[in-house]
């Protein structure tokens, strides 16, 4: 039995459960309940208890960028010029407003956030680096890395099944 840090508890099923979903969110609950000797209704009230206590947060599709002409994968690490709270509060709202923003974290050690950008070219990503850094201000400095290629890229968590 696992407790989540909402005080949640999963169990061994709860833990298969979330293992097949978060792989792919349109098994139908027969094929789960199959697949973990559990009956179709209580696959599907687990999941919804799962859903409603927030431990699945979405049930999304994942889109394949270059398909959409977003081709480019570019890793920025971003310094704050000022660590004020509602600079930094200002900071985050900005990235997370842009679409192109995959990802944020507000990290420790030597900068301050890690950005995931998904742009069709680096004339898009250039664009987003003056209204995001440059206009905008609070930026004392940024990197940039391109993704030379996708080799994994996933949200799935590791759900801790036991042996």
């Amino acid at each position: 039995m696992a407790t989540t840090d909402r005080g949640i508890e999963l169990d061994d099923f709860d833990l298969k459960i979330l293992d097949i979903v978060q792989r792919d969110n349109q098994v139908p609950h027969r094929e789960i309940g199959q697949q973990i000797n559990l009956s179709v209704p209580s696959v599907a009230r687990r999941l919804q208890r799962l859903r409603k206590s927030g431990v699945i947060e979405s049930d999304c599709s994942v889109l394949n960028p270059g398909a959409l002409g977003s081709h480019v994968t570019v890793i920025t690490h971003v310094s704050a010029e000022n660590e004020a709270v509602e600079l930094l509060d200002a900071m985050k709202a900005r990235f997370e407003a842009c679409e192109q923003v995959q990802q944020c974290y507000y990290v420790t050690g030597d900068v301050d956030f890690i950005l995931i950008f998904c742009v069709r070219d680096m004339a898009e990503y250039t664009a987003l680096t003056r209204s995001l850094f440059f206009a905008e201000g609070n930026v004392k400095s940024f990197r940039t890395f391109v993704a030379m290629e996708r080799v994994k890229t996933t949200l799935n968590v590791p759900v801790g099944l036991r042996a």
